[in-house]
């Protein structure tokens, strides 16, 4: 091996883990709307308006669908789609759509759209129907605790 050709290896190899250094804090983070590992669909590819105006989770249709936050959100008709994109904060589930319950517990863990509910206008996920029950036991107190550990929770 030559001199010019090692010299260059190293400060490439040197350049690469600065640079997987640098970036390793922020790629730590978990993204802000939960997809699950293997996709790339909000609230499970489920419409979230729906929640709202036919009061029951409703699978989305990739014909209509958005990009918000980095994220696809899938609904199941072009009014839904439009009024999402409209204001986006009205119809999203708190807490990027993770459980809402583990994040009262300072932890994060998948929501499903099929445990869910609104409280004053605003769209709740649970994980699983034992943590719906739990999480029904004390709607408002497990609010303000997950809203004192969002978004900080994602750091962890």
């Amino acid at each position: 091996m030559n001199k010019t050709f090692a010299a260059i290896l190293v400060a490439s190899t040197i350049g690469l883990t600065a640079s997987f250094a640098a970036v390793s804090p922020a790629m730590a983070q978990k993204p802000e709307i939960y997809t699950g590992v293997f996709s790339k669909q909000a609230v499970g590819g489920y419409d979230p308006v729906a929640y709202f105006t036919q009061g029951k989770p409703v699978k989305g249709d990739r014909a209509f669908s958005t990009t918000y936050k980095g994220t696809v959100w899938q609904f199941s008709s072009a009014q839904n789609r439009d009024a999402f994109i409209a204001t986006p904060e009205a119809y999203a589930p708190q807490y990027g759509g993770y459980c809402a319950w583990a994040l009262a517990e300072n932890k994060l863990a998948k929501g499903d759209p099929n445990f869910w509910n609104i409280v004053d206008g605003k769209l709740y996920l649970n994980y699983n129907a034992s943590i719906q029950k739990k999480w029904l036991a004390d709607v408002p107190g497990f609010i303000e605790k997950a809203d004192q550990n969002w978004p900080s929770v994602l750091d962890k």
